[in-house]
């Protein structure tokens, strides 16, 4: 039977992907000296917030997600953040391979808030693995499963996720609305002959403010 081990030495953002991705280099040893064929693998990418230390102003903007600090104790869940299937080539000791990783600044996706939320420093991920493992006895194909208790740790740093984010939306957003409200905004950005929906949501936000101010 194979023993497989499971590292993530690193990631970085892959900045010529069609859209949002960064790439994490993934270890995988076989302990015992056989032979893997291949490796049909599954891993898992959570979150895990309670993890880490936070300033007062992330605490702020991370309250639509885990609520008021004092109910953090409670709150602080991992965050579901991707599923990945990718076929591992055979190799015989130890190889790395390098795991594509989607990203979405979707705003209502949990983990771009968490990401989003973060002024400096890392993400601790957690990374569960299963899948199937090719190998060969006598001549013969031997399958075996890769055990659910194959995991590794690692601390993204957040400069990777915010570098593969800016590479095509750099200092942006995106808020997904109804498509009622996006009427709504479409006749008052007519109305006042505004550029763009960025101008639109400022103007919006002005008259907001400007109305609190003369209120007694």
């Amino acid at each position: 039977m194979a023993e497989l081990s499971f590292d993530c030495t690193g990631a970085r953002p892959d900045k010529f992907a069609i859209a949002p991705a960064m790439s994490m280099t993934l270890r995988i040893s076989e302990v015992t000296g056989q032979k893997i064929e291949a490796i049909a693998l599954r891993c898992q990418l959570r979150i895990e917030p309670a993890r880490r230390r936070y300033s007062a102003a992330e605490a702020q903007k991370l309250n639509d997600l885990f609520g008021d600090t004092e109910r953090w104790a409670d709150t602080l869940k991992p965050v579901q953040f991707a599923n990945l299937s990718i076929m591992v080539p055979g190799f015989t000791g130890s190889t790395d391979i390098d795991v594509p990783i989607p990203l979405s600044y979707d705003m209502e996706i949990g983990s771009t808030r968490y990401f989003a939320g973060l002024d400096e420093g890392e993400v601790p991920l957690l990374l569960l693995f299963s899948g199937s493992v090719f190998g060969t006895a006598d001549g013969k194909l031997v399958v075996q499963q890769v055990p659910w208790s194959k995991e590794a740790r690692y601390r993204l740093p957040v400069t990777v996720w915010r570098e593969a984010i800016d590479a095509h939306f750099p200092n942006s957003a995106w808020l997904r609305v109804s498509t009622r409200t996006l009427d709504e905004l479409q006749r008052f950005k007519n109305s006042r002959a505004l550029p763009t929906w960025d101008a639109t949501v400022s103007a919006l936000l002005a008259d907001v403010t400007e109305r609190s101010e003369c209120e007694p």
